[in-house]
């Protein structure tokens, strides 16, 4: 079970960070954006860390509270419910 977290987690991370590339490649090209709604779905499912370190390498989205309060506020709870499963299950990556 905890390879399966691992490589669901894999997947929307990289997801993440190339949502977050292909948002800021459009944006300096004028170009139809990703909605703000897919990127934090996109968190919230699971690819919150990959996102922040999109945000971070192509300086995107650093000026919006909803994202630099938010996505880190997603993460943390995303690293406590695994460290919660971790602790109450025994079983990991």
């Amino acid at each position: 079970m905890g390879k399966i977290l691992f490589l669901y987690l894999l997947i929307l991370n990289t997801i993440g960070f190339f949502i977050c590339w292909w948002d800021k490649h459009c944006a300096k090209k004028g170009k139809w954006r990703v909605p703000e709604q897919t990127l934090i779905f996109n968190a919230l499912c699971g690819g919150a860390l990959g996102f922040y370190i999109g945000m971070q390498v192509f300086r995107h989205k650093t000026r919006h509270p909803k994202f630099t309060v938010g996505i880190p506020l997603i993460l943390i709870l995303w690293v406590a419910a695994i460290a919660i499963i971790q602790w109450k299950t025994g079983w990991l990556f």
